[in-house]
């Protein structure tokens, strides 16, 4: 799924709402998520997860296309980390569907 496909449901179940009001207010909540993550703070939501940012020390790398050794700086990385609820749906309370797509029928 992506945002497009987020949206369109979002729209389909918020009738009083009209598609472009639904993109509005998606896109301002990624907004605000990012501005919020970008400032250090840390974004909990109860029984799906959080994000928060974590550092990645400097290190020593490859470029994988030369094999050349490089130094990768010390980076700001989004961290997500899944809620206990959202894991127990996920691995617990399969539908059909998504045991038919694992198994590639």
């Amino acid at each position: 799924m992506n945002k497009s496909d987020l949206v369109d449901l979002l729209a389909e179940q918020l009738k009083t709402l009209s598609r472009k009001d639904v993109d509005l207010i998606v896109d301002t909540v990624f907004d605000k998520m990012t501005q919020a993550l970008g400032e250090g703070d840390r974004i909990e939501i109860r029984g799906f997860g959080s994000f928060e940012v974590r550092v990645r020390q400097a290190r020593q790398g490859r470029n994988p296309k030369s094999g050349e050794k490089v130094f990768v700086t010390t980076r700001r990385v989004p961290f997500f980390k899944v809620g206990k609820e959202l894991k127990e749906r996920i691995n617990g309370g399969e539908s059909e569907a998504i045991q038919q797509k694992a198994s590639g029928e």
